[in-house]
């Protein structure tokens, strides 16, 4: 032990610095009993993470569906429907045959009706402090903190449009813009409908939900419906079994009445349960890549109609993390030609505060910013406009 060795400061210098062996000594260091006091990572006031200046986001802030929408200008606040033929009739002599010298038929003319629509503007801000902005730029700040938030707060309005144009049918808009939801709904007063909906079903508070623009849904059903398939027993909105005769009884309905569907708006769900539907044609169908495409915006890449779903029936599938669900998503069949994102004043961000040389404007010693965006959905043919709902 070392008692049995240390003599002289020499024999102590040589057990602790390890000359033991060389000098033929017995001992080792390790037999020093001693109480350590290490400098670790988590000793206090030693260290601090550096946390950078990259931001990163872990939010899905897609906007696919306000991205599908063709812009228009808004040059008028109203437009005019044809919402009846000059005659009804579908047999006899009024279709126009007259006998040999006859007098001519009645005069007849088509019904027109006007529908009206007000721009509604959406506004977002956020704002700084004079010290925050200072500080941002020192020690462990996030650098240049207005072009990080003017760049998120950004993200957020466009998100926030997307939301209000995948609102629930029964939501009515008001201050808010019109949603796809209301827009491709239905009335019927049947109590059994797979076509509609009424204030009897659950799916529905009050039938009044449904009017939009300057319609009384329920009194212009004939005209102002767009193509609905729901599924309504017993008043109560049934979710059923995503098929293919759903889907393709939709479809049917849009061309009987005139439109075309250019793209399907639907979620990842129902993308997916559809891709299982088409998958046991896989092997019928060319098996090429594709990613489509609608407005600039794309789709999940795949097989076109095949494993993944890309296209159906030759129309873009479009998913977006915000189409409301039943059971799985609904799925919103859209004739663009008939609807169009009418834009009374594009987004524009507005600033103004300190940094701007203007404190008095929002009397204070910070900066805020705005993002505002003025306009309102418009469709100018109902009837080329469907959905499918109550899915699993």
């Amino acid at each position: 032990m070392a008692r049995n060795y240390v003599r002289t400061i020499t024999d102590m210098e040589r057990y602790y610095y390890g000359a033991g062996n060389a000098m033929g000594y017995s001992y080792s260091g390790s037999e020093l009993l001693k109480s350590d006091s290490p400098m670790l990572s988590t000793t206090a006031g030693t260290y601090q993470a550096i946390y950078g200046r990259k931001v990163w986001s872990q939010l899905n802030q897609e906007f696919n569906a306000f991205s599908i929408l063709p812009k228009k200008p808004w040059d008028r606040s109203g437009w005019r429907v044809i919402t009846g033929k000059p005659s009804d009739a579908s047999t006899g002599s009024s279709l126009g045959g007259v006998a040999e010298n006859s007098t001519l038929p009645d005069t007849q003319r088509p019904t027109f009706q006007h529908i009206a629509a007000k721009p509604k503007t959406i506004a977002h801000t956020f704002d700084m402090s004079e010290t925050a902005i200072f500080l941002a730029d020192k020690d462990d700040g996030m650098g240049d903190i207005r072009s990080v938030l003017k760049e998120e707060m950004g993200k957020h309005h466009a998100e926030s449009v997307n939301k209000m144009l995948l609102d629930d049918v029964d939501n009515p808009a008001g201050n808010n813009f019109e949603s796809l939801d209301r827009i491709t709904a239905a009335h019927n007063d049947d109590a059994d409908s797979k076509t509609g909906l009424d204030a009897d079903h659950d799916a529905l508070t009050a039938s009044s939900d449904l009017d939009i623009y300057s319609i009384g849904r329920e009194a212009n059903r004939l005209w102002a419906n767009a193509e609905m398939s729901n599924n309504i027993v017993s008043d109560t909105a049934t979710d059923r079994v995503l098929s293919l005769d759903v889907l393709d009884d939709l479809f049917q309905r849009l061309w009987v009445r005139g439109g075309n569907p250019k793209v399907i708006l639907t979620g990842y769900d129902t993308l997916m349960r559809l891709q299982q539907l088409l998958q046991s044609q896989q092997r019928f169908m060319e098996e090429k890549r594709v990613t489509p495409t609608y407005n600039g915006v794309k789709g999940v890449p795949g097989i076109e109609a095949g494993f993944i779903v890309a296209t159906y029936n030759g129309v873009p599938i479009i998913p977006s993390k915000d189409v409301q669900k039943d059971t799985i998503s609904r799925m919103y069949l859209l004739d663009t030609d008939y609807l169009h994102f009418s834009t009374a004043i594009p987004t524009q961000y507005f600033e103004s505060g300190i940094e701007t040389g203007d404190p008095f404007a929002i009397n204070r010693l910070g900066q805020e910013g705005l993002y505002r965006t003025m306009g309102e959905i418009w469709t100018t043919f109902f009837g080329a406009q469907g959905q499918v709902r109550d899915l699993k």
